[in-house]
């Protein structure tokens, strides 16, 4: 599977976590209908809250099969992430580690990259603040494994974006960890459009509208100039990620435009082609890389207001670079 054939696991159709107990915003999902994505999930089919399937279209107004809902459960296709071994305290240093079994009970060893990985770990907390989207190391017995310490309490969500190679089909798992320490919910916010990180401003623009394919737009701008030197990293200029209120699900995000080119840079404008299932507030992640360094801008849009329009600042969540 090549790198445009490929945006499932993380790119092309680069995963999009749909928020789950985001209490902070006060949005909760009504609990038929996260069953119902559940058990869509498992059967390998992605259904609207009415139980009609849904269906992806690109951004040249084709469409793809249908997805199953990814990132609400543990297991899918008879993979399962195994229980996550973390530090149980903020402050405290050590690993965050787990294992991927496949359908015979065994550790998977073999994995095909997807944007230059392997597997993309991707943590945020349910509130969608301290997102981090790393890459940890597998040992020979399918051990996977990275140096680790949480910054602050609470509720997590932990996203493994993997392709085994038995299947060549992406898979997104998840399972929860709990962190003790004083907590501090983020700041709740129905729509912000604009984010700084390391002296950069990002403008998302557009609408995000239910049930179809939206066209988003995301600009980098330094001191008020168009930054024009982002710099292709996990095989394109941008990576979006975004998570919906409610659940934690994952939606699925095209990049829109040629494949980078190595050795050359882009911007100041990334687009994308977003959809989104249901109506309501979604979290964006934007991951873009400048002079080696890779930033995180986060957002956050509502399917029933026009986020071009927001006059809301500053980010979606706290904490949220990291990688």
């Amino acid at each position: 599977m090549n790198t445009a054939g490929r945006l499932g696991a993380y790119g092309a159709t680069l995963a999009v976590v749909f928020a789950g107990a985001f209490a902070s915003a006060g949005a909760l999902a009504p609990a038929e209908i996260a069953a119902n994505w559940t058990q869509s999930a498992a059967q390998g089919h992605e259904t609207a809250p009415g139980g009609e399937e849904m269906k992806q279209a690109t951004g040249t107004g084709g469409e793809h099969a249908p997805h199953a809902v990814q990132g609400v459960t543990a297991e899918q296709g008879g993979y399962i992430l195994q229980e996550v071994s973390a530090p149980a305290t903020t402050g405290d240093q050590g690993q965050l580690s787990f294992t991927i079994t496949g359908p015979d009970g065994q550790p998977v060893t073999g994995f095909e990259a997807s944007h230059e990985k392997e597997l993309h770990l991707i943590v945020v907390r349910s509130d969608g603040a301290q997102f981090r989207h790393v890459h940890p190391v597998m040992d020979d017995a399918g051990r996977w494994s990275l140096p680790w310490q949480w910054e602050t309490a609470g509720t997590y969500r932990v996203y493994t974006d993997i392709v085994p190679a038995a299947t060549d089909e992406s898979l997104t798992l998840t399972r929860t960890v709990h962190v003790a320490g004083s907590f501090q919910p983020a700041e709740a916010k129905t729509v912000s459009t604009r984010d700084e990180v390391a002296g950069y401003d990002v403008t998302l623009e557009g609408n995000l509208t239910a049930g179809g394919t939206s066209a988003l737009s995301i600009s980098v701008t330094r001191d008020g100039q168009p930054a024009t030197t982002l710099e292709p990293y996990l095989g394109a200029y941008g990576h979006l990620v975004a998570l919906r209120a409610g659940d934690l699900a994952y939606l699925h995000v095209h990049p829109e435009g040629d494949n980078p080119i190595e050795g050359q840079t882009s911007g100041p404008t990334i687009e994308f082609a977003v959809s989104a299932p249901t109506p309501g507030p979604y979290y964006l992640y934007f991951d873009f890389q400048i002079d080696g360094q890779v930033h995180t801008a986060a957002f956050i849009v509502d399917t029933s207001a026009s986020s071009g329009t927001a006059t809301d600042d500053g980010a979606a969540a706290d904490g949220h670079s990291g990688h």
